[in-house]
C-alpha cells in the first residue's frame, strides 16, 4: 500500500519498528511516508475518534477502532477511494490521489479462480 500523501511505496523493511505510521482516512485504512510525516501536520488530514478526538485509529474488518480510547464504530464506505476526500481543505501533491493498480485485482481475481475452480471472475 503506498503512502495516501504522495504514492510512495515501502521498500523491504530494516529490523525494528517500521516508520511508516498508519491511519485511518474516509475510513479505509492509509499509510504516511517518513517523508510525508516530517512535512507540515501529516494527521490533519486523517479520521478522528469521535470519542476522544485522536488519530490513532485503524480499520479493519469494518470496524473503525481507536487505539487510544478503544472505542469503535462501523466503516462506513461507498465508492469514493481515499484520494477523493481532501479533510481540512489541504492541498495533496499531484498524483497522490492512489496509483491504480494497474490491473492488479484483475488478475487477483483470475489467480483466484484458477485456483478455486471457479468460473470467470466477474
Amino acid at each position: 500500500m503506498p503512502c495516501f500523501r504522495c504514492g510512495a511505496r515501502q521498500t523491504d523493511p530494516v529490523r525494528g519498528a517500521s516508520p511508516w505510521r498508519r491511519g485511518v482516512r474516509a475510513d479505509r485504512q492509509v499509510l504516511v511516508c517518513p517523508g510525508c510525516q516530517a512535512g507540515r501536520d501529516w494527521a490533519d488530514d486523517l479520521d478522528r475518534c469521535a470519542a476522544c478526538g485522536s488519530a490513532a485509529l485503524v480499520c479493519r474488518l469494518g470496524e473503525v477502532e481507536c487505539r487510544d480510547c478503544g472505542h469503535t464504530r462501523p466503516a462506513v464506505r461507498d465508492e469514493a477511494g481515499p484520494g477523493d476526500l481532501v479533510h481540512s481543505g489541504a492541498e495533496r501533491p499531484a498524483g497522490a490521489d492512489g496509483p491504480s493498480d494497474g490491473g492488479l485485482s484483475e488478475e487477483v481475481a483470475a489467480a483466484l479462480s484458477r485456483v478455486l475452480k471457479r468460473g470467470p471472475a466477474r
